[in-house]
């Protein structure tokens, strides 16, 4: 196979090019690094690259090929890292001018998981400035494009991590969900995109939002390979305190399991009224495909889904105001110039560092946490959040897995709802309730609409059942056979 047409596949069919010497993890890699140099002018991907620790570590991986040594399932497959996320000795922004000349002096805990697995890291990819955002428009150094389409969003907040495998600027990458920030842009852009069980992947050198809500997870262009990635980086973390001590399962173990005895269950609320008609015509398709698979169809209502949308935005403010604080000029960052005291430096450091979205954030969190509206605002907004929580628990005692769209609609153009922060604040309203619930979701590709763009399909399951979750998806995957390579052969 040509390798032009290598770096297009998924992991497996380029691991499988790798041990039969067909090509070297070196060539894939600086294949992987001429698509970049290519392409990425005109989609805005990467905020830097890391092309040195890349050649390096594909260099290990020939060398274990040539001495006949076992491999890891993921060794040599180019992946890209979202900017938000610590790799020691390189640049971590999180697309931040305040951040702009950080250089990690650590890294993260999923990133010495990849390290130890020999995956070449391409580069950090751009991101909403502190992950705050529904389209990466948000970034302080450059908009993401969709790779479907140049001028719509790729989908926020890991909209660089899923335009650089849509675009082959990379095979796998690694994001971070707060409010559906990895299954967003996986369903903007074609992607299989997954939020794991909260707790179950470290947060550990990540950059943090909301800390209650955030959650590292895999994009990539297949089910299996998103099993894969996440057997790479699950696992308890003494330095995390919410994560969870439990054993790493192998996530692609029960992937080709039949779906006989599954009941999926349909969110009633989400699948009704405010779905473009390509979206809800591509979830119908969805559900009878899954009826003949031998799945159970049920109907599922989830009835304080229509406060998500308000309870998430308290807490994840609060946390954000909370987070950023630190953030002050003091000790690391960008520090204002000609101020006059320590107070001053203070306010013009972060009137100067940070974007509008995420002042915007910090004022709404402030205030919530303000002393004599704490109770009303803040303190509401988590009773909320255990009910919206009993919601699901209730669910799924009658359903395996639930169903709806990721989104009521695909990829908006760019600039269209900048002015707008209520409309791209309810673009997340399918996705932040799996936040706030701590339970695993993911997006998968159903079909385009009748302008050519990809259309997401959200499952999710219970609490660590990510198991059942990507064998569902891996069936309808199987079945529907999504082209994601469509974009290489069209617009970039």
């Amino acid at each position: 196979m040509d390798i032009r047409e290598l770096i297009t596949k998924s992991s497996s069919e380029q691991r499988k090019a790798l041990l039969n010497k067909e090509v070297s993890a070196v060539e894939l890699t600086q294949a992987v690094y001429e698509r970049v140099n290519e392409v990425d002018e005109k989609i805005g991907a990467y905020n830097s690259l890391t092309k040195e620790y890349a050649l390096e570590t594909a260099q290990k991986v020939d060398d274990k090929i040539k001495n006949g040594e076992q491999l890891p399932p993921l060794a040599g497959i180019p992946l890209a890292l979202k900017d938000n996320i610590n790799l020691k000795s390189y640049p971590t922004t999180a697309s931040s001018k305040i951040l702009k000349n950080f250089i990690s002096p650590y890294d993260a805990t999923v990133v010495q998981k990849l390290k130890s697995n020999l995956i070449p890291i391409i580069g950090k990819a751009n991101l909403d400035e502190f992950a705050m955002g529904s389209s990466n428009e948000n970034s302080a150094f450059k908009i993401v494009r969709n790779p479907w389409n140049l001028n719509k969003v790729p989908g926020g907040s890991s909209g660089g991590s899923a335009a650089a495998v849509a675009a082959c600027e990379a095979t796998v990458a690694l994001g971070s969900d707060t409010g559906g920030s990895i299954r967003l842009p996986a369903s903007y852009c074609g992607l299989v995109g997954l939020k794991p069980t909260y707790g179950r992947v470290s947060r550990y050198g990540l950059i943090a939002f909301a800390s209650s809500l955030d959650q590292i997870g895999p994009i990539t262009k297949t089910v299996e390979d998103s099993a894969l990635l996440l057997n790479v980086i699950s696992g308890h973390d003494e330095k995390d305190s919410t994560s969870l001590n439990l054993p790493v399962n192998d996530f692609t173990k029960d992937l080709k399991n039949d779906l006989k005895g599954i009941k999926i269950g349909y969110i009633k609320e989400l699948c009704s009224e405010g779905l473009n008609p390509d979206v809800a015509a591509a979830i119908k398709k969805s559900i009878e495909t899954y009826k003949s698979l031998g799945a159970e169809i049920v109907e599922i209502s989830l009835p304080l889904i229509k406060y998500s949308i308000a309870v998430y935005y308290v807490i994840a403010t609060a946390e954000a105001s909370s987070n950023l604080a630190r953030f002050d000029g003091v000790r690391y960052g960008y520090r204002a110039k000609d101020v006059d005291n320590l107070y001053d430096m203070y306010v013009k450091t972060r009137a100067e560092g940070f974007g509008d979205e995420v002042k915007r954030r910090i004022m709404l969190g402030t205030y919530a946490l303000s002393s004599g509206y704490y109770d009303a605002y803040y303190k509401k907004a988590q009773q909320l959040r255990r009910l919206v929580k009993n919601d699901f628990d209730n669910a799924f005692k009658k359903a395996d897995i639930l169903l709806s769209p990721t989104c009521p609609h695909t990829a908006f153009d760019i600039g269209s709802k900048v002015d707008d922060p209520l409309s791209m604040y309810l673009t997340d309203i399918a996705t932040i309730t799996a936040n706030l619930a701590g339970i695993p979701a993911m997006n998968i590709p159903v079909g385009l609409d009748s302008d050519g763009m990809p259309i997401g399909l959200q499952l999710q399951s219970d609490c660590l059942n990510e198991n059942k979750l990507l064998n569902v998806a891996f069936k309808l995957e199987e079945a529907v056979q999504f082209n994601y390579s469509i974009p290489t052969k069209t617009t970039v």
